[in-house]
């Protein structure tokens, strides 16, 4: 009787570490940070979104097995100049009226020796591109952290506006620290 009474607290132990490991972790503008960096000849603009909302799983502490999907809210697009912001949303780049939700869904991680390559399929102002990213991740002790930093070419996506002023390439920082 005492072997089982063991064996059923050392199960119950191992069950409960293994669900604090991975699981499913809610992602809102508090626990995840998606910013930007645009540039140009003669100076550079910070910006990013105060809204978002979607989920993020993994099966025990591997990083591979994370999915990721999250619907960002367009309208709540900063940068660091009033003037621009109000630019930003028009229909010259993010057209947030029309286009009021991005969105990003993984499709692959893949360990890599300085990390991990997070896939998958991002959508703005209505253009789905597959995008690769390198990434930073940790699975376990009931939370999940994430941060990268990359470059997506706005043109991709149909941002043509300032072709010649403004740089095609901007910079993504993304920090997520989602906890259960």
């Amino acid at each position: 009787m005492m072997r089982q009474l063991i064996a059923l607290v050392i199960g119950a132990t191992l069950l409960s570490g293994t669900a604090l490991a991975g699981g499913t972790f809610t992602l809102n503008g508090k626990n995840t940070k998606i910013e930007f960096v645009g540039t140009k000849p003669n100076g550079k603009h910070d910006g990013g979104f105060e809204a978002l909302a979607g989920t993020a799983s993994a099966t025990g502490t591997d990083p591979t097995t994370l999915k990721i999907e999250v619907e960002i809210d367009t309208s709540s697009l900063y940068t660091d100049t009033p003037k621009l912001t109000q630019h930003l949303k028009s229909p010259d780049f993010f057209s947030v009226k029309t286009f009021p939700k991005a969105k990003f869904a993984s499709t692959k991680v893949a360990r890599m020796a300085d990390g991990y390559t997070v896939t998958g399929d991002l959508t703005l102002i209505g253009k789905t591109k597959s995008i690769s990213f390198p990434a930073n991740i940790k699975v376990g002790g009931g939370g999940l952290t994430l941060t990268s930093k990359f470059q997506i070419n706005r043109q991709d996506f149909g941002m043509s506006f300032g072709t010649g002023k403004v740089d095609d390439q901007v910079t993504l920082k993304v920090s997520l620290n989602a906890r259960k």
